[in-house]
């Protein structure tokens, strides 16, 4: 739908977005590892698989060369591998633009955790919704949609850059950008479109961010640009 490239929202509290830019060397640094495997070695070790991590597959499914970790630690290590450099690069370009506004109504630390449980109600909306699926889930989408909406509840009438049909330069507000980015992510809930894309993936990660951000922003920090704004 749209490509973002920056927002008018300096930060106000944090000097800098120290785990907005771990986050994307991380996903950077495991991608290239992954490059450098045989195979799908690390999707099979760390990809969520629904049928696994339920035990609704009727007995193992990954295969016998892999590495062995709990299939409850798949819940975060998905978040971490990717399937293309496309799929990283639209990852990391959404938490670039919009990671560190929220990382600075949360604090460091705070901020790392929400990501984190954003990316495992994402993994567990997936599981639950296609609880036979032997097909790996890899991605940072649910952790990255919690961020969005997070953003979107935070700063609705920040103005942003976006590409709009991935050429057309516009700047609207943060509520026409990801308010028509979330919708659009419910609508294709009921069009099936062949995508290898795991909306439900997306829709956990959605909910928890609205829920977590009213609990996890700092004391004090308003919700829909609210309150005074400093210059």
């Amino acid at each position: 739908m749209f490509v973002p490239l920056r927002d008018d929202n300096p930060l106000r509290v944090i000097r800098w977005q120290w785990v907005t830019a771990g986050l994307i060397a991380t996903n950077i640094a495991v991608f290239l590892l992954q490059l450098t495997a045989p195979g799908q070695i690390y999707a099979a070790s760390f990809a969520e698989i629904p049928a696994e991590l339920l035990g609704t597959g009727g007995g193992a499914v990954r295969g016998p060369n892999v590495f062995a970790i709990p299939e409850v630690l798949t819940l975060i290590t998905y978040q971490f591998l990717h399937g293309s450099p496309m799929h990283l690069i639209g990852n990391m370009l959404f938490l670039w633009v919009f990671g560190d506004n929220v990382e600075d109504a949360m604090g460091h630390i705070r901020f790392l955790v929400f990501y984190l449980l954003c990316g495992i109600a994402g993994g567990l909306a997936h599981a639950v919704m296609t609880p036979s699926s032997t097909i790996p889930l890899i991605g940072a989408s649910g952790a990255v949609a919690g961020v969005i909406t997070a953003y979107l509840i935070l700063h609705p009438r920040v103005r942003v850059w976006v590409l709009a049909f991935r050429f057309i330069p516009l700047k609207i507000t943060a509520a026409w950008a990801l308010g028509a980015w979330i919708a659009t992510q419910f609508v294709m809930l009921f069009i099936p479109d062949g995508s290898p894309v795991a909306w439900w993936a997306h829709i956990g990660g959605i909910l928890a961010g609205a829920f977590l951000i009213v609990f996890m922003r700092r004391p004090g920090v308003p919700l829909f640009d609210q309150g005074p704004r400093m210059a």
